[in-house]
């Protein structure tokens, strides 16, 4: 009989605090579904929402052994974590979704680039290098950091024997830089009975610092397109062979191919949209998928534009939303603050969706949403 899933007599834990916690943890509560929380940080924005929380590193073997033994289901906000230890609790018995050896793939950007080659995935052509003192590459080109990077740290474009002099050390991937004319997402899910949903291809717009700046559902392209990048999301996700949610980011060519650019093994920035815009959010899918439950319709109800809530440039210290009475006021907005008491300069505070029954619509009260409201200190 299949142990009851609701209630204390199950445990769930994340490793990882932050905002993607705290939101998984709102879409747990209406399923009595208790949440555990292993993060580094007290004032973690998913501490105060969390059953339980413990103070300890991810990414330290042991922290996350003593964390993870007393857990049914153990899942991750950051693919940055130990993962000898979560082989070793899938050996105790411990289901972790996405698996031990998936988060081994994707942590690496270059194991991860190689997958996609292996298993005929698209995606831009690309070299490694060790040591970029001796690097020889044809410019321009970009260069990630094989580890590590997260929210738009650790990639950069190179373009001029200028930038050289400001190359990220230690192991890199140098890729082609491709004429992409949009930059595109998919959300995919999987169960353990492999069972598949995926959501409507969404738009991206970044900043300069490599952060989505704006994102617009469902994405401006042909149903050609779009049936294309969904049946590429789901091929990656099978051939993964992995459970629970998947983000599949794509560069859209001029002539119509679509390039994987990279995966991440959790809910995403590019599916935030989903709590308002469709009937399941990417976060309740998750936790279907990770407990085998049957996974929720995919399906749009309204178009909508997102706007990440950043902290404004020059801006150090304690949060104040300037212009926040103002955004409320407007119909069809709603602001999502992630409960970080102290800002910086472009990091996460928020995010804000738009609603409308037009997408043109949606956009235009995003621009204005965005000149409203400001992260300051």
């Amino acid at each position: 009989m299949k142990k009851n899933l609701i209630g204390k007599d199950h445990r769930l834990g994340i490793l990882g605090g932050g905002q993607l916690g705290r939101m998984f943890i709102q879409a747990a509560i209406n399923y009595n579904i208790d949440v555990h929380i292993m993060e580094n940080d007290a004032d973690a924005p998913s501490a105060s929402s969390a059953t339980s929380f413990t103070l300890g590193d991810i990414t330290n073997f042991d922290d996350v052994m003593k964390f993870g033994a007393s857990l049914d289901v153990l899942t991750v906000e950051i693919e940055n974590v130990n993962i000898d230890a979560l082989y070793q609790l899938e050996k105790q018995g411990v289901k972790v979704y996405p698996q031990a050896r998936v988060l081994e793939i994707i942590k690496d950007k270059g194991i991860q680039k190689e997958f996609y080659k292996k298993n005929d995935l698209p995606t831009s052509e690309f070299s490694f290098t060790e040591n970029i003192d001796n690097l020889e590459a044809k410019l321009p080109f970009v260069q990630k950091i094989r580890t590590g990077g997260y929210d738009g740290q650790g990639v950069q474009v190179v373009k001029s024997k200028a930038d050289l002099n400001s190359l990220f050390k230690g192991a890199s991937i140098i890729e082609e830089l491709v004429p992409f004319t949009k930059e595109l997402s998919v959300i995919v899910a999987r169960n353990e009975n492999g069972e598949t949903e995926a959501y409507q291809t969404v738009e991206c717009q970044f900043n300069e610092v490599n952060l989505v700046e704006f994102l617009f559902s469902p994405a401006n392209v042909t149903d050609e397109i779009e049936q294309r990048a969904v049946k590429l999301a789901i091929n990656v996700i099978e051939k993964l062979d992995m459970i629970g949610i998947l983000a599949v980011e794509f560069f859209l060519l001029e002539n119509g191919d679509l390039l994987i650019n990279e995966i991440a093994p959790r809910p995403h920035n590019s599916g935030h949209h989903t709590i308002e815009c469709n009937a399941t959010s990417q976060f309740e899918q998750h936790l279907r998928s990770i407990l085998n439950l049957p996974l929720g319709s995919t399906e749009m109800i309204r178009y909508g534009a997102m706007i990440n809530l950043l902290g404004a440039e020059n801006h150090f210290g304690k949060a104040i939303y300037h212009g926040l009475e103002k955004t409320i006021s407007l119909p069809c907005v709603y602001v999502h603050l992630y409960g970080k008491t102290q800002t910086k300069p472009n990091r996460k505070m928020g995010h804000i969706t738009v609603t409308n029954s037009s997408l043109e619509e949606a956009k235009k009260s995003a621009s204005s949403v965005k000149e409203l409201i400001k992260v300051i200190s």
